[in-house]
């Protein structure tokens, strides 16, 4: 049977809250020193052959969602007019492909942003677990305030080896965790909806977030619209307006 424990009101007052507060003032923190080595944004006209493109997408991917509404021979030519491997508006040859993404992987400057956002991300993080790790580890810090099944002990008690503790208890190596991706909210408030921090965004776009690229989206878009299955909504809507017209007769 796992144990209830009586948690110390010290290591309340230091360890559960200097280690949240701590959290926070690292997100802001980390927010501003990002923002300090941002490279200053030039605002140069747009290429009118990347909006062209975009405006492509967009077109694509609307006839794509309201293909149901126009017949089958309307929706067979707009198809073949994004589609054709001659002159399709979405086909995008190998070599222009390639050439995008050589184009995208040799940008200094693009290349330079994405260190210093990964930057940004690892050292704080680094350097805070190793405090945590270094001066809080061990301690039940919380207890959740409902049952948890066994499945969550191994996310909430991260460092304590003792199977008979309740699940509902939290170490603090685990809260530092639920710190690091559970502020999002909380720095949305503090620093707008739009410049609030999110590691777990941050840690999938890790590797492979060079920004938008027009040329895979064309291709991704053409075999989105390629395999999709035409099915004219028309004769359905026209048999729905019957069988309602003959409920309300019947009233």
């Amino acid at each position: 049977m796992a144990e209830e424990l009586v948690l110390d009101t010290a290591i309340r007052d230091w360890v559960l809250i200097p280690l949240s507060v701590v959290m926070v003032l690292i997100g802001v923190l980390r927010y501003f020193v990002s923002k300090l080595m941002r490279s200053p944004a030039a605002s140069p006209s747009p290429d009118p052959k990347l909006v062209r493109e975009g405006q492509v997408v967009i077109r694509a991917r609307n006839l794509r969602t309201n293909s149901q509404f126009i017949p089958a021979k309307a929706f067979k030519a707009r198809k073949v007019y994004y589609t054709s491997e001659e002159n399709g508006l979405l086909h995008v040859p190998k070599e222009d492909a390639q050439k995008a993404q050589a184009a995208m992987f040799s940008d200094p400057n693009m290349a330079m942003d994405m260190m210093k956002k990964n930057l940004s991300m690892i050292v704080p993080q680094t350097l805070t677990f190793a405090w945590v790790n270094f001066f809080f580890s061990g301690f039940v810090a919380a207890k959740i305030p409902f049952p948890l099944t066994q499945r969550f002990r191994g996310m909430l008690q991260n460092g304590i080896d003792l199977s008979t503790v309740d699940v509902s208890y939290v170490s603090s190596r685990s809260w530092y965790f639920l710190n690091l991706f559970g502020l999002r909210g909380l720095f949305s408030l503090i620093l707008g909806e739009e410049n609030a921090t999110d590691d777990a965004q941050k840690m999938m776009q890790m590797g492979g977030g060079f920004g938008f690229n027009p040329t895979m989206s064309l291709g991704a878009e053409k075999d989105s619209l390629d395999i999709i299955q035409h099915d004219w909504a028309l004769p359905k809507m026209e048999r729905h307006a019957e069988d309602v017209l003959k409920k309300l007769v019947k009233k």
